[in-house]
């Protein structure tokens, strides 16, 4: 049975691939602050991305364990709606821990985990809105972490290469979520099997691929 480590699984996203891959008949390890009340139907654990005592704990609780699939999830949006007149530059330091550097640090952690695995992938939630290449404008926050994600994770596919391990940014879509919005295209059912059937068919040549959930290529 394969295993799935998914974080961000409390709601949205995250919490349809746990549901799943369930189904699937994968193991799934679904990671949030407080399953406690979360709700989840699967084996849980307890994770603040954003604090690296927090990520070294769960390293240790999962010593031995592979995992054929470690899907970053979890990220913020804490700027939606805001221009360049109202910046504001505390959350978007958030926004680059968060999104960033927190997706990186648990990829390091564990890497061994996924090494020891058949699977051997890492995916990451990216955006479109990561795109250097589109042109639109606000939400400097979001965008600029997103777009730092992208670069770190195709730096990071370099490095876990000798390992066996294969990477893949994942743009969603514009889906019905608290972050998306009710006015969003798709719902989190649309986009989860579409980023499922990406993934299961993702081969280790594509490793550091920026694609969106029909598999569509993107600009960097």
């Amino acid at each position: 049975m394969p295993t799935l480590f998914v974080t961000g699984a409390n709601r949205g996203l995250g919490r349809e691939i746990a549901r799943r891959y369930a189904a699937d008949g994968w193991r799934v390890i679904a990671a949030c602050r407080d399953p406690a009340s979360a709700g989840l139907d699967c084996e849980t654990q307890a994770l603040d991305v954003a604090d690296a005592a927090s990520v070294e704990a769960l390293a240790g609780r999962l010593d031995g364990t592979p995992i054929d699939l470690l899907w970053n999830n979890a990220g913020i949006y804490p700027d939606k709606g805001r221009t360049l007149d109202d910046i504001d530059y505390g959350a978007w330091l958030e926004a680059m821990h968060v999104n960033a550097l927190a997706p990186i640090r648990l990829a390091w952690a564990l890497k061994g985990n996924v090494a020891a695995s058949e699977g051997k992938l890492m995916a990451f939630t990216s955006s479109q809105m990561g795109s250097i290449a589109r042109e639109s404008a606000g939400a400097y926050a979001y965008r600029s972490s997103k777009a730092a994600l992208n670069m770190a994770a195709t730096r990071l596919k370099i490095d876990v290469a000798p390992l066996g391990i294969a990477v893949c940014l994942l743009h969603p879509g514009w889906v019905r979520t608290d972050m998306g919005g009710a006015e969003a295209d798709i719902d989190v059912e649309t986009s989860v099997a579409g980023m499922k059937r990406v993934l299961d068919g993702f081969e280790a040549a594509e490793s550091g691929a920026f694609v969106d959930y029909r598999g569509d290529p993107l600009a960097w």
